[in-house]
């Protein structure tokens, strides 16, 4: 049992706010990475934790043969609707549906650190993969780096306790660097290169910020644990400091990705 029923339900919730003004905060990361796997006519890509298909589209617009997983059934709606020529199923990345080897590159763009077995999640990635094929696996760089951190936390604040036993490993807890490729050694791959790439996070009004922040599944368990008036209020004063002469709000972030060899 891995973490798509919660992780789907979370994620769906607020599914077309997500498609259309948040997922894009990580196109920076999405070219990033699509360049450095040298995505293109042929290429066989599956992406884990595919969201609403943004990243399978540009790969796809690369002229890439695309495969998509998540365990949102209205993400993955919206993102059959955007690559029409792609496969997409719901499904867990822990026991991913395909056959071993099927793949040239796999990705996953800040999704597998959300698995219930990190290292289980990559495990079933190499599985997947062809032999020297890659697996590329983005996440948050460290928070120092990231102005989205004072959301993030005040954010946190407002989230229900863990559960009993389990560890509440938070956004940043694979940022800094080594960690990643240690998970990835763990389940057998072999890291061969890494980076940071610049995703600003920028909104033009207050609604507009609001909207796309909520969509995310741990600010849809804020609300539903603190109520949305008060989560919406600690988000818009977390921004504050972040306000742009045009009244909207620009947080300067950085991700990281590090890509590995099957």
């Amino acid at each position: 049992m891995g973490s798509a029923q919660q992780q789907g339900e979370l994620w769906g919730a607020r599914a077309q706010d997500w498609a259309e003004l948040q997922e894009r905060v990580l196109l920076p990361a999405y070219e990033e990475v699509l360049s450095r796997l040298q995505v293109g006519a042929g290429t066989r890509l599956l992406d884990v934790g595919c969201g609403a298909g943004l990243a399978a589209r540009l790969a796809a617009e690369r002229s890439a043969q695309v495969w998509g997983l998540d365990a949102s059934g209205a993400l993955i709606a919206i993102a059959r609707t955007r690559v029409p020529a792609g496969d997409f199923r719901v499904g867990e990345m822990e026991e991913l549906p395909y056959a071993d080897g099927s793949f040239d590159a796999v990705t996953s763009f800040n999704a597998f650190q959300y698995a219930a077995n990190p290292v289980h999640a990559l495990q079933e990635a190499l599985r997947v993969t062809r032999p020297s094929g890659r697996v590329a696996m983005v996440v948050w760089g460290q928070a120092r780096d990231c102005e989205h951190a004072a959301t993030l936390a005040a954010v946190a604040a407002l989230l229900p306790p863990a559960p009993p036993g389990s560890e509440a490993a938070g956004p940043f807890a694979l940022s800094e660097p080594g960690k990643v490729e240690a998970l990835m050694s763990q389940a057998g791959l072999t890291p061969q290169e890494s980076g940071e790439v610049a995703c600003p996070f920028e909104y033009s009004d207050d609604e507009t910020a609001w909207r796309a922040i909520s969509s995310a599944g741990p600010l849809v368990m804020a609300i539903r644990h603190a109520g949305e008036e008060k989560v919406k209020e600690a988000v818009l004063a977390s921004l504050q400091p972040y306000r742009t002469n045009s009244g909207g709000y620009r947080q300067r972030n950085m991700f990281r990705y590090v890509i590995a060899r099957a």
